[in-house]
């Protein structure tokens, strides 16, 4: 723990510049997202939803009371040649509900528009409203709309079939319909078991989620399957549901269950997967050709086809699944689902207390600045460059697989893709930063162990690694350079006067001079003590005395500060040797220089030496 820490305080300024980059992508992926941006995200996000939805319906197993009585292609066949052209006459829906009904199931919802009234049979109408009359458990559906006003009057729609809804939460917005598909009044007068069955899709096809609470004319309705299940927890769990309530948390309350809402009132579903039911369905399905020859048989005195009690205490979905009939919907564990199993599966989810429930940004935010600090963690951590990638990949996959058991195991609903977006970038951007500093680094020790401390010049051991590359370089493109040897005159004269704080002073100064009268290309070395080098690249003899005469000018024009009150003049010997003329190695080429600089010490000091 504590090498944790002290790690955290060496790399402590570039730590904050990598949260100071997590914060600028956050803020530029999350809060100002371009449309085009934010659609991707958005759909790969549902994708992501789809993908756990699949993994984890296969563990789910469906409420076996509910059951599905559906317009398959078989029984379409069979009915259109009974009866001819689609639809079929309503007094074929009102047998199907009385025969249900003897068997008492507990209810039964039509996922049918029954609009306009059908004259072909005398009476067919008036049967079906019959039915609504005698059974208080029977529920039927209406359908909104945003056709224009001009197309179609809206319609008034009946008190009875209005919710009254409480909202103490300010961010609910219903989705808000400009007009409604009318059913028949006569059926809206037999009963106010009538709600709406909008499903609307996401932006790619998909159905994720059911408006509850939907707004027309200034009031709101509910969708059937909620007014069913508000029916359903007031008889069979004694929850005493009165008025629809929605907290400040954007929660519907129904007694002792919290039903999740988006901003628009909608659910997000929890879907089923296959569990050996009946044509691969999730529910267990009935065709509505087995019931009709059912009661016929009952009629005829023969055995029916179905057994008798099967709807029993059951809750029963009347709907179409057939293509043609346009009630085939795409949902996250099924490409073609018959828009009744979406009630259904409605019902269960409620009645199981199993809906979606969307994380708040705030805990999603939460979750990536925890994989953030994670990625840079790795990386800073951990030396190999694979290593760490194979960590990071399975700090991913661990995310992953985290998300799914969240979802399976609460119900929520957290982001994938920015967060993964986030740690890979987090995780590049931290690999930059470390390799910057591992180059900082390096440089910083490079230059410890090849410069001298005092002067900033290159050390003795840089100058011998340089001096035999150069001679290298020139054996090798036959090309020449040039060594000057330098020493300050009178230099243990200033240790012993002014002290060895000013020799250091006069040192210091003196390699400054050195350093600002040659060229960029050249090296300038400490030697030891006060003596100095210059290596000269690509220099003839001629040219490295110029310069040699040059720096020793320059010196000596100089002041030289040794303390605050006290200036001095220096001066310098110099000596110069050209290779390959002078030398054939470095030892000849040092030894050819040091005499000249000799010379120059013997002829009177302050100036360049040279061997007669």
């Amino acid at each position: 723990m504590i090498h944790f820490f002290n790690f955290l305080y060496r790399h402590r300024y570039d730590i904050f510049f990598s949260f100071l980059l997590f914060i600028l992508v956050v803020f530029m992926v999350i809060i100002f997202p371009k449309e085009e941006t934010k659609y991707i995200i958005n759909f790969m996000e549902n994708k992501t939803f789809d993908i756990r939805q699949n993994i984890i319906s296969k563990d789910k197993k469906v409420n076996q009371d509910i059951v599905i009585v559906t317009v398959d292609d078989p029984s379409y066949e069979y009915l259109t040649q009974k009866y001819g052209d689609w639809p079929i006459p309503r007094n074929v829906y009102a047998e199907i509900i009385e025969y249900i009904q003897s068997q008492k199931p507990k209810y039964v919802a039509l996922d049918l528009l029954f609009i306009n009234s059908l004259n072909r049979i005398k009476g067919s109408d008036d049967k079906l409203i019959e039915s609504f009359k005698n059974y208080a458990n029977t529920y039927t559906a209406i359908n909104f709309d945003d056709f224009p006003p001009e197309m179609r009057t809206p319609p008034l729609l009946d008190d009875k079939i209005k919710s009254n809804v409480i909202f103490e939460s300010n961010n609910i917005y219903p989705l808000n319909f400009l007009n409604c598909r009318m059913i028949l009044p006569e059926i809206i007068g037999a009963t106010s078991n009538i709600g709406h069955i909008n499903t609307p899709k996401s932006d790619d096809g998909f159905i994720r989620t059911i408006p509850l609470i939907v707004s027309y004319n200034n009031d709101y309705y509910l969708y059937m399957t909620l007014k069913l299940a508000v029916d359903y927890l007031n008889k069979y769990e004694n929850q005493n549901i009165s008025d629809i309530y929605v907290d400040s948390n954007n929660n519907l309350i129904l007694g002792n269950r919290k039903i999740p809402l988006t901003s628009d009132a909608q659910v997000i579903l929890n879907w089923y997967g296959n569990n050996d039911a009946e044509n691969g369905a999730t529910f267990k399905y009935i065709s509505f050709w087995e019931v009709i020859k059912s009661i016929e048989a009952k009629q005829n005195g023969e055995t029916p086809i179905l057994k008798d009690n099967l709807f029993k205490d059951k809750i029963v979905y009347i709907g179409t699944s057939v293509f043609s009939l346009s009630d085939i919907k795409t949902v996250p564990t099924s490409k073609y689902m018959p828009g009744v199993e979406i009630h259904a599966t409605l019902l269960n989810d409620i009645i199981d207390n199993n809906l979606i429930l969307k994380a708040s940004n705030f805990h999603n935010i939460i979750h990536i600045i925890i994989l953030s600090f994670l990625a840079s963690l790795i990386v800073f951590k951990i030396r190999s460059v694979a290593v760490s990638t194979i960590t990071i990949s399975g700090l991913c996959l661990l995310y992953l697989y985290y998300s799914v058991y969240i979802m399976a195991k609460y119900n929520i609903w957290i982001w994938v893709i920015i967060p993964i977006i986030v740690t890979v970038i987090v995780f590049i951007c931290s690999f930059i930063i470390k390799y910057l500093i591992k180059s900082r680094d390096f440089e910083y020790t490079y230059k410890l162990a090849t410069t001298d401390g005092l002067t900033e010049l290159y050390n003795h051991r840089y100058f011998q690694e340089q001096l035999r590359f150069k001679i290298d370089r020139a054996n090798k493109l036959k090309t020449s350079f040039s060594l000057i040897l330098i020493d300050i005159d009178f230099f243990k004269k200033f240790n012993d006067t002014y002290g060895h704080q000013a020799g250091d002073a006069v040192l210091k100064q003196v390699a400054k001079t050195l350093k600002s009268n040659v060229r960029s290309e050249d090296f300038v070395c400490r030697y030891g003590g006060e003596e100095m080098t210059i290596i000269l690249n690509n220099t003839n003899h001629d040219d490295a005395v110029n310069i040699a005469k040059k720096v020793c000018s320059a010196v000596a024009s100089k002041k030289y500060q040794l303390t605050p009150e006290l200036e001095v003049n220096v001066t310098i010997s110099l000596g110069v040797a050209t290779y390959p003329f002078n030398a054939s190695n470095p030892t000849e080429l040092i030894e050819y220089a040091d005499k000249c600089l000799y010379k120059a010490k013997e002829n009177g000091r302050n100036q360049v030496g040279f061997i007669d």
